[in-house]
Parts: structure tokens; sequence; C-alpha cells
């Protein structure tokens, strides 16, 4: 669904899957200032809304998905992941209980299947499970929150419902909503540069077909490892008590001499020059690129940063080796640490924001 605001003066409509909202107005870096300083509006109403309704709603939710959401207070924002039986990410909701249904979106394209793997898990319970999209628009007031104290928005619109740093809006008011609310509309570029400085994964980006929620950090946000059972919990379990992923999320700084960004699946390779006694044990399985040891999720150009990117690489990676993302030279920095599972404690400060 094309959003109003792709009309506005300057606007420059982004890229597949986000194609029906604006990567920039005309000035991305401006516009990344704004937001980061709370001053912008991101339409991101390319995501798709569901709204679950019910006396059962947040019981049967907590039994089917990785996060405990039976206790959820009204107005709380949250996040949590429906796995496969084997552990693998199949969604990511960003959700809010209003104390009547819960609310939650989730990427484009996503939400036919989400509603019709929720409608097979019905069963004689009382839930009502509705995809609003076509109602419902999702904006953005700020930057990704943090996973422990996410954002107020400080923003009141009639009929919206807020989530955090997020607002569900209804979506005939869209088009006005930046005038309405003072604030400057920022593109998609701008909160994608925050969100990959944040240290933030993104389904369909930064996961594949085989992600586990260890890989990539959201044990952090979107999973709660004391609760009862849920499909995957297995595999979560088996993880985090014996052992390690098998890949983990870098950051990287890209090289800024170079006029590319390394684009979403573009192979990351050991940098030139690494010591042979630094390779990892064996490239990714079924990689086509020889010697390649991970993959480009993300990459934008941050206005204080430069070129950044988040990448996933196996495990045995050193941390300390310089690597190449699409040819690109790029350094680390440690998002998931190798030793993640097992009991171990990941660092405060490496508790990055996540949505």
């Amino acid at each position: 669904m094309r959003s109003p605001l792709l009309d506005t003066h300057g606007a420059v409509a982004a890229q597949a899957p986000d194609e029906t909202v604006a990567a920039h107005y005309g000035d991305p870096f401006a516009e990344q200032r704004a937001l980061a300083g709370g001053r912008a509006l991101v339409d991101r109403s390319n995501r798709e809304v569901v709204r679950i309704s019910g006396p059962d709603r947040l019981s049967w939710l907590n039994n089917l998905s990785s996060q405990k959401l039976d206790t959820l207070q009204p107005g709380t924002p949250t996040q949590t992941l429906l796995l496969d039986p084997q552990g693998r990410v199949e969604h990511h909701l960003t959700l809010v209980d209003d104390g009547e249904a819960v609310w939650a979106h989730v990427e484009p394209g996503t939400s036919a299947e989400l509603v019709a793997f929720l409608e097979k898990m019905r069963f004689m319970l009382r839930v009502e499970i509705a995809d609003v999209t076509s109602d419902y628009a999702v904006v953005s007031v700020g930057p990704p929150a943090s996973a422990e104290s996410p954002a107020a928005t400080g923003v009141t619109v009639e009929g919206a419902v807020a989530m955090g740093g997020d607002v569900l809006v209804p979506r005939e008011r869209l088009g006005g909503l930046p005038d309405e609310l003072g604030l400057r509309p920022a593109g998609l570029w701008a909160y994608e540069a925050l969100r990959i400085a944040a240290h933030v994964p993104r389904l369909g980006f930064e996961t594949d077909h085989k992600t586990i929620p260890h890989e990539v950090g959201w044990i952090v946000a979107a999973v709660h490892l004391s609760k009862g059972c849920y499909r995957g919990q297995e595999t979560v379990a088996r993880v985090h008590n014996l052992g390690h992923p098998p890949r983990r999320l870098v950051f990287l700084y890209l090289d800024g001499s170079v006029d590319e960004l390394p684009p979403h699946g573009a192979p990351v390779t050991l940098g030139v020059g690494t010591p042979v006694e630094a390779e990892p044990e064996a490239a990714v399985e079924g990689s086509a690129e020889p010697g390649q040891i991970g993959f480009v999720g993300s990459s934008a150009r941050h206005y204080e940063l430069g070129p950044i990117a988040l990448a996933v690489v196996k495990r045995t990676v050193p941390v300390d080796i310089d690597l190449l993302a699409g040819g690109v030279a790029a350094s680390q920095e440690v998002v998931v640490p190798p030793d993640a599972g097992r009991n171990v404690k990941i660092d405060p400060a490496l508790r990055r924001r996540i949505r």
C-alpha cells in the first residue's frame, strides 16, 4: 500500500521490501540527526499490523511464542518470536497490549502467513485475529530504543496505539501527521542507519532460514528463558545451557574510501593478509563464494560513523581480525560474543538497542 508521504516534496522511494515508503526526503544526514534528536517522524507504514483480541489472548500467545506474555501489563511494549520446531526464527513481532487487545507489527509481506498460523492454533480458545494493515500504519518518532527501557513516544494522536518509540496511527491520517505533530519527515534510510549503529537485527536482513535467537542477540529482547514450553524452546534451552550458536552477529566499520555499500547478502570473507591460523574451521555451508564465512545483513551511511553494516559470521571467526564485506574492507565490533550460550551472561555494554 503506497504511502501518501511519498507525495512529499523531495521524497525518494526505498527499495524492496520497503518500496511503498520513502528512503529519504532529500537530505538523509539531516534527517538522521533530527531523528536521533527526537525531532522527526519516520514513515514505516510498509510494516503490517495484526490485532489479537479476546480474554485468552495473552495466555495463548504466551504458550505459542518465546516471550512471557501472560503477565504483560497494558501499555508495556515488548517483542516476541515464533519459532519452528527446530528453534529457527519464523516471525518477529513488536507488540503491546492495550487492555482489550494485543497489537503487533511485523515485516512487510509476513502478516498473511502469521495470521494463517495463528488461526490454525486457535482451537477452542477465546481469541480473535485480524490483519488490520489497511486501517493502521506504523510510524516511529525516534531511533530504536533499548530492550531494557523502550522509549516513550511523547506523542499523542487521537485513535492511535503507542508502542514505545512506535505509534500505530489510523492510516487515513498518515499524510498530514508530520505537520500535525510538528515533526520533520525522515526517510527509512535514517531509521536504518540508526538501527544498524544500535546493533539491532531485522528479520529477513540479519536472518535467514537457519537463524536461531542466540545468533542475532534476540535472546536479550525477545526471549524469556524461564517461562513454560513453546515450539522451538528445546533448541533455545540447549544452546543456552549446553552449547554455542553456530553463527554470531557483528557490527562492521566499512572502508569509507569505497563509493558503494555492500548489498544485503554480499559475502563476508577474511581480510587480506589474515594469518592462516586465524582462519575459521570452514566456509559457510552451501556458500558460492570461496572462503565465505558470513553474509552482510544491512548497510548504511551514518551521519557520524560513516559507512557501517551488520553481518552474520561463523562463531569461530576471531573477533580481532579484519574482514571483507562484499569486497569492502571492514573492521569488526562484537555484538554477539563467540561464547554466547552455556549460561554466559552478555556484558551490559553489549546489550544493544533492539527492535
